[in-house]
């Protein structure tokens, strides 16, 4: 089978996030976002993808801040009515019941209830003719403790952080479980040893 390239979305599961923004009128912003992700170890930075008539973009360029919120399993309900294409003026933080969440470095507030919360600053817009890509440095990032160890890892079978299918019509709500194997960092890292004897092994 082979599909069309604009459905590239549909052969990966996306990450699902609230960003939570302010208008310039003081009024909060809440919009469900996959296109995001974290850009390379170790730095600080994120980017997302965003149309460029979107209520979320005018924001962060107005404040130069937002935060990236995780929803919890219980929380899709709240996020199907912060998708929908309010107005600006609406506060889709008393239409979806959701509270806030008060941030430790930036005056934008979080979503309570959250399994984490990235405060961003902007850092850089790369304008493309329909769409542009933020991208954000990370200034406070928070967990929250019911799912995280001492490490900061996160227990993801009890956390079940959402992600998301799409199909034709609409999309499947999911979440991680474990596969069956871990594997450590070290492992990538090959010594010139490893690498002989890899070679040998497979010739």
């Amino acid at each position: 089978m082979f599909l069309a390239p604009r459905m590239r979305e549909q052969i990966m599961p996306m990450p699902v996030t609230l960003i939570s923004t302010i208008g310039k009128d003081g009024t909060p912003n809440i919009a469900p976002w996959s296109n995001i992700t974290p850009i390379l170890r170790p730095l600080e930075e994120i980017i997302l993808a965003s149309w460029i008539k979107h209520d979320t973009l005018n924001n962060i360029r107005e404040t130069g801040e937002f935060v990236i919120n995780i929803p919890s399993i219980d929380m899709m309900e709240e996020i199907m009515v912060c998708s929908r294409q309010y107005p600006p003026e609406v506060d889709e933080f008393k239409c979806s019941n959701l509270n806030f969440h008060k941030s430790k470095v930036i005056k934008i507030p979080g979503i309570e209830g959250c399994l984490a919360w990235a405060e961003c600053k902007l850092e850089e817009e790369i304008e493309r003719k329909n769409y542009s890509l933020i991208i954000g440095k990370v200034v406070s990032l928070e967990a929250n403790d019911s799912f995280f160890n001492e490490c900061g890892e996160m227990d993801y079978e009890k956390a079940k952080p959402l992600t998301i299918i799409f199909g034709n019509k609409g999309m499947w709500f999911t979440y991680p479980s474990y596969a069956g194997k871990y594997s450590e960092y070290s492992e990538m890292f090959l010594s010139k040893k490893d690498v002989v004897e890899d070679f040998i092994k497979n010739n």
